[in-house]
């Protein structure tokens, strides 16, 4: 979508693994590391960058299993990427998430202000990492951008240890065997969006005038929904897909602490958001990117 928006050499693509070939045929693409200062300066020297957006994260599941390597990457990670913003006048970009908030916070709707006592190292690092941005633009004047995205569904991506990965798992299942097992219960309500929804608006507010931010972390949200409800959806395309609930306790704990509705009229009245896909047309569109892999796979 950048490459698209900006042109293809304009938009260096980093990793720490090797890409896949239409990735590092689409356009410029490096090594990095996020935490080698001294080489994130470097490809920032040579390369004249203007725009950082800090994706590099350990996420819920996963930084609970790896607390000391989640601490690493998602704290001294941020550390090394607001001091390299901030001394080459960056606009930077670091995503939030639902997972900054905790037990404590109002759930249905979870405003953009308010109580953030989250229980992972993931929510803790993500609230560090609101607070640290906001006092880097307050104290140096750093152009700092954050959006607290739900669960993002994605057909291009396998799931990567987040809470909210089973929305993308259904699909994968439903195709290759017809049996899901979810291991959240049945009625936990959690915000999600697709993709392209979220990588709109990430656009978007990097791309809207300083003065119409009225804050430097936005709620972002399209739709909630429940594990019932998404297999219900699931089941109007595959109407033979079985659904068994075999509840992860470490994950449901986490789902459990976390919003059911985002409260996200600041970031709709501040920068014009609004998402373009509900639960239907989500379902929809997973099964016509998946379902076309499928086939040509079975046809093979």
């Amino acid at each position: 979508l950048y490459r698209k928006h900006f042109g293809k050499n304009n938009v260096i693509l980093s990793d720490i693994r090797k890409p896949a070939d239409n990735v590092f045929y689409s356009g410029p693409f490096i090594y990095a590391d996020i935490l080698d200062y001294k080489n994130l300066r470097e490809i920032v020297v040579n390369n004249r960058i203007t725009w950082l957006f800090h994706y590099s994260a350990l996420l819920s599941a996963v930084g609970e299993a790896n607390v000391p390597l989640a601490r690493a990457v998602n704290i001294t990670g941020l550390h090394n990427v607001l001091d390299i913003a901030a001394e080459h006048n960056l606009r930077l970009f670091v995503p939030s998430t639902i997972g900054a908030f905790g037990p404590t916070s109002p759930r249905d709707p979870t405003p953009d202000l308010c109580i953030q006592r989250p229980r992972t190292i993931y929510g803790v690092s993500k609230v560090h990492a609101e607070l640290m941005g906001e006092y880097y633009h307050y104290r140096y004047g750093l152009d700092f951008r954050c959006l607290r995205y739900p669960g993002i569904i994605s057909a291009d991506s396998q799931p990567g240890g987040g809470t909210t990965d089973y929305a993308v798992q259904i699909f994968h299942d439903a195709i290759k065997t017809g049996k899901f097992q979810c291991n959240l219960k049945p009625d936990t309500r959690l915000p999600m969006m697709y993709i392209d929804d979220c990588l709109k608006a990430t656009l978007e507010v990097m791309e809207a005038p300083a003065e119409a931010l009225s804050m430097r972390t936005y709620n972002i949200s399209a739709m909630s929904f429940t594990p019932e409800e998404l297999a219900q959806e699931v089941q109007k395309h595959v109407p033979e897909l079985q659904v068994t609930y075999n509840v992860d306790k470490v994950r449901q704990a986490i789902a459990d602490s976390w919003p059911m509705n985002f409260d996200d009229r600041n970031a709709r009245r501040d920068w014009g958001w609004k998402h373009d896909y509900d639960l239907p047309e989500l379902v929809t569109t997973m099964f016509s990117f998946l379902g076309s892999d499928s086939r040509i796979a079975q046809a093979n």
